[in-house]
């Protein structure tokens, strides 16, 4: 039995009714165990096995699942135990798990939980994703500054079980809910047990506000290496909490949906568990557009039909040209790409980026060109077929990265994905002007070609 995949183990257990001993092999499983085998089961197997936990436990097991797989899951659970697993996670994953559900599903769920829990989540819902707002906790500890250390110390004791989802690093003051500064634990440890917090509050402490950008977010904990920052609204109240590792795992996640987009994979994460037609439809949008522009730079060759016809040594050529110039031009969107995420450069700052990309291009297409024009002398010899391979790969790049370092920030300032779009504008550029390039060259010295 040890053997055993641990789906099918699983899947035995619950079978059998070893409720007990399905507990107990949950959580000994490592979380790869826990990911494959909730991939492997079938729907209606995962229902059950998480009607058999505690909602602490289920909480704790699908922390370790994807969230599309983590969503579903709930989804197919009946509200009540759905609503109680959803308590057990912090407030900015709460808001996460809501805004994915349908409005009556989401409705649903709010009911079950407590009023000022349901008002909680509906406050975060309402922040776009990537700010301050989307991506803060809201469970902090915070007392008025004219408390004193003892009702402090006092409350911290009486409620420690309430406490143990809150992040303890940090407590804060604040006066009528305007926010005042940072408490630290040493302070609170080594003050006499009337001493008022006003007296040992860290006042000027670094916060952000509610509508910081994730951007903005990101450049913070370059700059100060913080374990978390408190977020105020516009009152300069305090209403939440941006911790740093909420953030990188934020990070973490948008490199990894933008490598999907990059690939032509629209709509956020996909797994194979997915239904067949929403993972075909998620593929076919970006498909269907590339087929279209694939078309355009295919019919350059068909417009040099006879070119190409006479001179057929340029086939072999026409495919290196456009994908060297691909390749250079993607990497010059993989730097802007990267440095729109970190704030380092502006949409608006496109004449900067493309001067510099021009001189990177003129470099290496200088380069490339007399490496490929070299290789078609050597080949056939004859210099002006060179000529012609080579300087189309030297312009096509200087135009490809160019482009490159330039698509991701006008895109970006016309609200368009970067990430998606900006590899299948620069392919088909590439292409059509790379086709343009190789085959008027050809033409220009076809008397010398064939």
């Amino acid at each position: 039995m040890e053997n055993q995949k641990p789906w099918i183990q699983l899947e035995n257990l619950l079978e059998n009714e070893q409720h007990e001993e399905l507990r107990s092999y949950l959580d000994e499983m490592s979380s790869e165990d826990v990911v494959s085998t909730f991939s492997h089961i079938r729907a209606e197997s995962s229902v059950d096995v998480f009607m058999q936990l505690a909602p602490a436990e289920a909480a704790d097991i699908m922390e370790d699942l994807p969230n599309s797989l983590r969503d579903k899951i709930l989804e197919d659970l009946p509200v009540k135990q759905a609503a109680a697993i959803i308590h057990e996670f912090r407030s900015d994953e709460q808001a996460d798990i809501i805004h994915e559900m349908d409005d009556k599903e989401a409705s649903a769920i709010l009911q079950e939980l407590s009023p000022a829990e349901a008002e909680s989540i509906r406050r975060l819902i309402l922040f776009d994703s990537d700010t301050a707002g989307g991506l803060m906790i809201t469970e902090y500890l915070a007392f008025d500054e004219d408390k004193t250390v003892a009702e402090v110390t006092n409350n911290l004791r009486e409620k420690s079980s309430e406490y143990t989802k809150y992040n303890l690093q940090y407590i804060y003051a604040t006066r009528n809910g305007i926010f005042e500064g940072v408490l630290q634990t040493r302070d609170l440890l080594l003050s006499t047990s009337d001493t008022k917090l006003s007296q040992i509050v860290i006042r000027g402490a670094k916060t952000v506000q509610e509508t910081s950008t994730y951007d903005e977010l990101v450049g913070f904990f370059d700059r100060y290496d913080f374990y978390g920052v408190p977020v105020l609204n516009a009152r300069n109240e305090l209403v939440g909490v941006v911790l740093r590792r909420d953030l990188r795992e934020e990070e973490t996640d948008k490199a990894n949906l933008e490598l999907l987009e990059v690939q032509g994979i629209v709509g956020g994460e996909e797994l194979r568990t997915m239904p067949i037609l929403e993972r075909s439809k998620r593929r076919l949008s970006w498909l269907s557009v590339n087929i279209l522009l694939n078309i355009m730079a295919a019919s350059v060759i068909a417009f040099y039909q006879d070119t190409l016809s006479s001179v057929i040594a340029l086939a072999v050529f026409l495919p290196i040209v456009s994908d060297m110039s691909g390749c250079s031009g993607n990497q010059a969107v993989a730097v802007s790409l990267r440095e729109l995420a970190l704030g380092v450069v502006k949409p608006f700052e496109v004449m900067r980026v493309w001067w510099q990309e021009v001189w990177v291009g003129v470099v290496n297409g200088i380069v490339l060109g007399i490496l490929l024009g070299t290789a078609a002398w050597i080949w056939k010899g004859n210099i002006y077929l060179g000529l012609v391979a080579g300087g189309a790969l030297a312009i096509n790049t200087i135009i490809a990265v160019s482009l490159g370092g330039t698509i991701p920030l006008i895109l970006k300032q016309f609200k368009v994905d970067p990430a998606l779009a900006s590899g299948p504008l620069l392919t088909t550029i590439t292409d059509m002007v790379g086709f343009f390039l190789t085959l008027s060259f050809a033409n220009l010295a076809m008397n010398h070609l064939v």
